[in-house]
Formats: structure tokens, sequence, C-alpha cells
């Protein structure tokens, strides 16, 4: 690693684990702390990579100039170089706003000044397909990924807060999506990091005012146009004022429990499904006599299972249950028309064929 690649020498008294005034020792901010221990649970383990690149990194931050993400850009440039990992930063302009690039700049200046190496700059076009969240969504993680290939960085490190995980909950439930909308965001996706799952929207806020951090504040983070945002602001106030405190971390247990279920779940049928599955023509069939032996949830998701690994479409509740009748109310019916596929039976076994 680079002399001072960390930071050290460089940054203020703020990043120590004490604070001086008049040489007396003050205690760490509590909301200081609790994100120092999130980033460092969340990282330990993580391998540097003493042959990289001069230029590269083992860790970049997702960062907006937000208040989460620069109170993570933060903790992570602290928590980073006390185990050896060179952490970095990656900054995604979508150019959706007028002075966009001005908040990148500036935020890349923040990055720089916390210590963080090699600081990015991405500027991204972002289409309409899927709505303009989702659109600007898939535009910024196609850019952080090419980020992390580009420095060799195994990790990208997101900035999403309890309140964020609470809010994808309730969304998700709002649009009918099933038990999977439950499990909202995880800890863990891939080379995806979010260290911040447990920690409320406050924390962020307050940390980087003990920092002394000065954080953009989106304007489409108050657009009530926005769906999340209404949530942020309307709903969940609500359910607070209704139904008592402690609404976004029950959200976000939910989310926790919902996932172990999911895993558990997905590990049984990863044990079985080569038991179960046969290549056909254009694709693959399942044994209707073993999936009528499984009970319904786990015939249901063994069909979503089987259609998302081999032809990469994820179903409906609506679809699954269809090509479930198949097995459970079989009299004859024809072909199912699904996305890219087709689900029907022939001598006991369902088959998926690509259309």
């Amino acid at each position: 690693m680079r002399p001072g690649a960390n930071g050290v020498g460089r940054r203020s008294a703020r990043c120590n684990s004490v604070v001086r005034v008049n040489d007396v020792r003050l205690p760490l901010n509590p909301s200081v702390a609790a994100l120092r221990k999130a980033v460092r649970e969340a990282i330990a383990g993580t391998a540097s990579t003493p042959s990289r690149d001069v230029a590269g990194a083992d860790l970049l931050v997702a960062l907006s100039g937000g208040a989460d993400s620069l109170a993570l850009a933060a903790a992570t440039a602290f928590e980073a170089g006390k185990v050896g990992l060179q952490a970095g930063a990656v900054i995604v302009d979508h150019g959706l706003q007028p002075g966009s690039a001005d908040v990148a700049a500036r935020a890349a200046d923040q990055a720089r000044a916390l210590g963080l190496d090699p600081v990015l700059v991405r500027v991204v076009e972002v289409g309409s397909e899927g709505g303009p969240e989702a659109a600007a969504r898939a535009a910024r993680y196609t850019a952080l990924d090419a980020a992390r290939a580009e420095v060799g960085a195994s990790l990208v490190l997101l900035a999403h807060t309890l309140d964020d995980q609470a809010e994808t909950v309730l969304l998700g439930l709002a649009r009918g999506s099933g038990t999977g909308s439950l499990q909202g965001m995880a800890p863990v996706s891939g080379a995806l990091l979010r260290p911040l799952l447990g920690i409320r929207r406050s924390q962020t806020r307050e940390a980087c005012a003990a920092e002394g951090l000065e954080p953009w504040h989106d304007p489409h983070n108050t657009d009530d146009a926005y769906a999340r945002v209404r949530v942020r602001e309307r709903v969940l106030p609500v359910l607070e004022a209704e139904l008592g405190p402690g609404i976004a971390e029950a959200l976000a247990r939910t989310a926790d429990a919902a996932r172990e279920d999911a895993d558990a779940f997905e590990e049984m049928i990863e044990e079985t499904i080569e038991e179960l599955v046969e290549h056909a023509e254009a694709g693959i069939s399942v044994s209707a006599g073993a999936l009528a032996a499984n009970p319904a949830a786990l015939r249901q998701r063994i069909i979503r299972y089987i259609v998302q690994s081999e032809f990469g479409v994820s179903l409906t509740r609506s679809q699954t249950i269809e090509v479930a009748r198949l097995v459970t109310d079989w009299a004859g019916q024809g072909p199912i028309d699904l996305p890219g596929l087709t689900a029907s039976r022939h001598a006991g076994r369902i088959v998926f064929a690509a259309r």
C-alpha cells in the first residue's frame, strides 16, 4: 500500500477514537462508533490484494455526497486502513439534475479529503426502460460494477440504511410482490456490500455532523412524485403514530426472517433439483409426481427456481400457480404460455420449452 494511502497523517482528529478539546479526551460520538462498528464487521475477512495495480483498490464506496454515503465513506476510510485494505470511492453522475457535475465534483473532493484513493467519477446515460427510478438504478449499478472491475476491487459498499430497508419492504408489499418482497435488500449480493442495514438514517446525519462533514441534500429525496418519498414522508410516520414506535425496525427484522426462510428453501431445492429434472428438447422437464409430493410452497418455489435458472425469467405468482395446476389439477389442458417459454405436461412430466 502506498504511504499515506489510508489517509494517515492527512485526516483530521475527528477520525480518532476520541476527540481532544483543550487536551480533554471526549468519548467518540455514538453514531460514529456505530457506523465504524458496522463497517468493521462487514469487511472483516476481506483479503487485501498485494499484487493489485498501484492505482487500484480493495474496496470502493459508492458515494453520492448525501449523508448516508458520506458517513459510510468516512467510516470505511477509517476502518479499511486499520486492516490493511485500500479503500477508494466511485461517484456516479446520472446527469438528471442541473448542476449534477458540480455535486459529483464536490463529493469527489470530500472522498479525497477523507483519504479514499482512488476516487472515480463516472457519468452515465439514463434510459427509460422500467421508469425513471429503475432506469437510473440500472445505469448506476452497471457503472459501479465497471468501476469495481477497473480498479480490481472485490467489493462495492452501498449506503442503504435500516430506513431504506423498511421502505423497500413496504413498497414490495404494496405491489403484491409476495414473500420475495419481504426479503428487502440483502446485506451481501455478489460484489455488493450493504454494511448499514442496521443503522438508522438519523445516525448517519448525526455522524456527519460529529465529524464536520457537510452532506449534499438531494431534492429528489423530498419530491413526492416518487413512491419511495411518499412512503418515507407520509406512510411510515402514520404507522409510527398509530401503531407506536419501532415500525421501521420491525420491518427490517421481517426482512431478515424472510431472507433466512428463502435461503433455507433454496438449499432444499438445490439438494433435490438434480433428482427432479431432466433435459428435454429445447428446454428442461421435471417429474410431476415428484412435484406433487412436495408441499405447495416448496412446489411453487421449485417451479420458479427452474424457470429462473434455465430461462432467466421471473414468474409472477399467478403464472406459477397456473404451472402448478399442471401438477395438482391436471385435466388434459394445453400448454401454458409464459414469457419466452411454454409449460406443458407430457408422460407424467412438466416440460418447460423455449419459444
